[in-house]
């Protein structure tokens, strides 16, 4: 299980912010369009980034945290997924907490 270390974080971030879409994140609802044009920027500064740490030794993964698929460049499957899967958590997380402000300012002002 160790190997698998590093994804299962992955998914336990997904298992725990995926319940916050009914709160009103709505992050997933909104599109495959919206989401790729939220997610696609960090993935590609963030993942150039680690590429050129990882090329200069100064970012290194332990294998034995790792699945062992590794992209082109050294850098492991998980820590694309990792720029994928936090930006998404980050956003479910705003939008769910912006959503039940929004509900208690609304309810405050109309009693």
């Amino acid at each position: 299980m160790e190997r698998w270390q590093y994804a299962a974080l992955m998914v336990l971030c997904l298992a725990v912010t995926v319940p916050l879409e009914p709160l009103g994140a709505g992050v997933y609802r909104r599109g495959a369009g919206a989401v790729v044009r939220a997610v696609f920027p960090v993935v590609v500064v963030f993942g150039a980034w680690d590429l050129v740490a990882i090329a200069r030794g100064h970012w290194t993964f332990g294998s034995e945290f790792i699945s062992g698929v590794v992209l082109p460049g050294g850098m492991p499957i998980e820590e694309l997924l990792f720029f994928v899967v936090v930006p998404l958590c980050a956003l479910s997380t705003y939008e769910a907490v912006g959503s039940v402000i929004r509900r208690v300012t609304t309810r405050g002002v109309s009693a």
